[in-house]
């Protein structure tokens, strides 16, 4: 990610929640994998599938015949689907790469369908559901769940509840705050977090740093991060940076479960750098 892509998306997630651009901040996340990404073409995709959709809705239509029709544009037409034979394949993960290929995984599809319906100005939200990205209807009358995932299936309470059973069995109490509205910064963090899990599993700290990073202008105050930051920077050598922000991750966070590692890591750090002097 070049830095000024880096700077126009501290930029964008330190603006108030209900101002930052989900999509043009998600597409500059993916500079990190593409540093010649361009956002606006994908901006103006949305654009155009927003307005192919507008054309076949009308004023009357009830909220369940305009999920109806929005799903037929996005599912059928456009023909974007849930990545249910690599699940794990990083391109589901790059919203430019869910665009152009059209197909995902739960949050990134959600993506679209968030920034497809805020288009339209259908009352559309993201729902963090554990495990499982969803978005949800919701107006002063009525409530139901969408699973983009699912080709845009309509959800019950209790069909979530049970997909929950499904992934954590008794391990996870169900209760409506699972349901909730999320924030964007919210979905770009947990985004983010797919990303950062990307690059670890492959061992490309580098990238992993970058990711953390952006972690950090979303949530200054996610003290985990800096223990993650701290970590990755001792793999790559950067070793008063390292320091800095593992002492950072003890201060913030003086009851952690691993001080005691962290504090290790901190001994050897020492020792490191007498050696460098």
């Amino acid at each position: 990610m070049s830095v000024r892509s880096r700077k126009t998306f501290e930029q964008l997630v330190t603006l108030p929640d209900s101002a930052i651009p989900l999509a043009e901040a998600a597409l500059l996340m993916a500079c990190e994998e593409y540093p010649q990404l361009e956002v606006s073409p994908y901006v103006d995709k949305l654009d155009h599938m927003a307005e192919m959709a507008q054309e076949s809705l009308r004023s009357e239509d009830s909220p369940i015949e305009t999920v109806g029709k929005i799903n037929t544009l996005l599912f059928e037409t456009l023909g974007f689907r849930g990545n249910t034979d690599d699940y794990y394949d990083p391109r589901n993960s790059f919203f430019n790469d869910v665009l152009d290929r059209r197909v995902g995984i739960p949050i990134t599809l959600s993506t679209v369908y968030l920034e497809v319906t805020r288009r339209l100005k259908f009352p559309i939200v993201g729902v963090g559901m554990p495990g499982h990205f969803i978005v949800k209807f919701a107006d002063r009358h009525d409530e139901f769940f969408l699973d983009p995932f699912e080709r845009g299936k309509i959800l019950t309470r209790e069909d979530c509840q049970r997909k929950l059973h499904e992934m954590y069995g008794d391990s996870l109490e169900f209760h409506d705050r699972l349901l909730g509205r999320v924030t964007n910064r919210q979905i770009l963090s947990r985004m983010l977090n797919n990303l950062k899990l990307i690059y670890l599993k492959a061992q490309a700290f580098d990238k992993g740093l970058a990711i953390v990073d952006m972690m950090l202008m979303a949530n200054p105050d996610d003290c985990e991060q800096f223990r993650d930051r701290g970590l990755l920077r001792l793999q790559l050598r950067q070793f008063e940076a390292a320091t800095k922000d593992l002492n950072q991750y003890l201060k913030s966070c003086p009851a952690a479960h691993d001080r005691e590692e962290i504090e290790n890591h901190l001994k050897e750090l020492k020792r490191i750098q007498a050696m460098m002097n």
